[in-house]
């Protein structure tokens, strides 16, 4: 599904549910299908137990007895943490890396809560914008839904960036073994990206797993591939303008990025975080995968 399509559709929690069990219709037939998004919902059936939370129904399909997991059974809190800064709602048109990123927190949330896991979403951009409890019920997943639909149609904020900082409150504030779950764009002060670093190695410091999905816009954010006439580009943080030929300037710009991304590599190698690139010219397929792969592990 294209972004503009997502924006124009506009109810997200229609979406995220039709993506998750279309995604997990198609692991079965796959050669994905070891991977379980169901290991959180039932156990086998113990003889002695009291035979009130078998669910007959998964018995007359399978002829085993399971018992339902409820919500004091949830074994996994996670934390989502969406960059809504001003950089991420490029490109204007279709507010991409924005979109992208709210359209896969609504999957992981409907991902989570299907597994009886507890989750919270966390905005921000200089500071902590919102952070709801963390939780697995029905009603709670609802208002995160409705939190995602009204991000989605928010127009492009002011304002700067504070990655690292936020990183380091996160870190101190959730739960200890929390999983922590980040889209941005990363571009905060590339100059100072030691201090990005840091607050990154206060994650895994304080034992939480992080998955870092690196939104970005690969064609022109990477590959700065724009048309070879003059161009006006503007900071979408400090609303700086520029006047250039992008043939001027796009080797010294692809290398700087590329030095950027591949100390980014080094350090989440380094510190045992799992950073995937993140098109959003891409589908979400490889975003879910990313995930249960990563649940898997934590079992």
């Amino acid at each position: 599904m294209e972004l503009k399509q997502i924006r124009e559709f506009g109810n997200i929690e229609f979406l995220a549910k039709q993506m998750v069990e279309g995604f997990i219709t198609g692991l079965h037939k796959s050669p994905f299908h070891g991977f379980s998004v169901e290991f959180a919902e039932h156990r086998l059936y113990n003889t002695g137990e009291s035979t009130r939370h078998i669910d007959w129904k998964v018995y007359a399909k399978t002829d085993r007895l399971f018992t339902k997991r409820y919500e004091e059974e949830t074994n996994l809190r996670c934390q989502i943490l969406i960059d809504v800064s001003p950089s991420m709602f490029y490109p204007q048109e279709n507010k991409g890396k924005i979109t992208f990123s709210v359209m896969a927190a609504a999957c992981f949330s409907y991902l989570l809560q299907k597994q009886k896991d507890a989750v919270s979403i966390c905005t921000f951009a200089d500071k902590v914008i919102t952070h709801t409890p963390t939780k697995s019920t029905p009603s709670h997943i609802h208002k995160i839904f409705l939190l995602l639909q009204n991000l989605l149609q928010t127009n492009k904020p002011t304002g700067g960036t504070a990655v690292a900082e936020v990183l380091h409150e996160i870190a101190d504030k959730v739960p200890r073994r929390s999983l922590v779950i980040i889209f941005s764009d990363m571009f905060d002060n590339i100059a100072q990206a030691d201090k990005m670093f840091s607050a990154l190695q206060h994650l895994k410091h304080n034992q939480h797993e992080v998955l870092l999905f690196h939104v970005t816009d690969k064609k022109t954010e990477a590959e700065f591939e724009f048309e070879d006439r003059p161009h006006e580009f503007i900071d979408l943080e400090s609303g700086e303008h520029i006047k250039v030929q992008p043939a001027q300037i796009k080797d010294y710009y692809r290398e700087s990025i590329q030095r950027f991304n591949t100390e980014l590599k080094l350090k989440c190698g380094q510190y045992k975080i799992d950073l995937i690139e993140t098109d959003i010219a891409e589908g979400f397929d490889h975003i879910l995968k990313e995930y249960l792969a990563k649940r898997a592990k934590m079992r």
